[in-house]
């Protein structure tokens, strides 16, 4: 007769300990002039012809309509006006004009502003790499917009609407040519956050939102920053309106 094995019935009992998790309201101001580029429809679209090697004319070129260009470059957080189809953009400039008379509103990402903190500790040599920072703290729009799109876009608050910036750029890899990009720039601009820290011990909550200033004067954000050869982009860090 088999011997009779006894099952281990014992319960093991497993303690899960609550994450501390800080939080800090900021806005971050902004010094210089930030230019936005959000990808447009049409430019997803011809990406994604491109990748399934959908035939195209070559020999038809399309017609350029900087006006469109400028309103579909923005992070439209209200519904994005009608583009017109003439040559002058009378008709999308005029429709661009009703929505700001209607209270447009524009977002920005927020995961570049993040991403500016990290490559400017990481560059000054404060963190050895971006990985234990990254992981430490999130940022929220203070004022409550996500479009559900996999990216967080925090509201851009101005006291003026963006105007269309003309700028010549070099495309190609190694044989560049110059192209035009019209892209909205906002003069004046700011942008309220909400800082959440995973209070585990290695950074602490000035040390994040100095993070954070850091990035708006090293790096910047959004087209033409000083990592992008230009100067546009710079910020500063304000908690209950003191400047850090």
């Amino acid at each position: 007769m088999a011997a009779s094995t006894k099952k281990n019935t014992e319960t093991q009992v497993i303690t899960i300990q609550k994450v501390q998790v800080k939080k800090a309201d900021i806005t971050i101001v902004g010094d210089t002039p930030l230019i936005v580029h959000a990808w447009s429809e049409k430019a997803k679209r011809e990406m994604l012809d491109a990748q399934q090697k959908l035939k195209k004319d070559k020999k038809a070129k399309e017609i350029r309509l900087p006006a469109n260009e400028f309103v579909s470059a923005a992070y439209w957080l209200t519904p994005m006006p009608e583009l017109g189809t003439d040559l002058d953009g009378r008709d999308t400039l005029a429709n661009f004009e009703k929505a700001i008379a209607a209270g447009a509103k524009f977002g920005f990402p927020i995961t570049a502003i993040k991403q500016s903190a990290l490559a400017a500790c990481y560059r000054a040599g404060i963190i050895p790499n971006q990985m234990g920072m990254k992981c430490s703290f999130y940022l929220n729009s203070k004022d409550g917009v996500n479009l559900g799109t996999g990216s967080e876009l925090a509201v851009i608050q101005s006291d003026k609407p963006p105007v269309m910036r003309e700028d010549m750029v070099k495309i190609g890899g190694m044989s560049k040519v110059a192209d035009l990009r019209y892209r909205p720039m906002f003069t004046d601009w700011r942008i309220n956050l909400t800082v959440s820290l995973i209070d585990v011990g290695v950074f602490t909550m000035d040390s994040i939102i100095n993070a954070i200033n850091l990035g708006g004067y090293m790096g910047g954000i959004g087209e033409w920053r000083m990592e992008r050869d230009g100067d546009f982009g710079h910020y500063h860090v304000e908690v209950e309106g003191e400047r850090v």
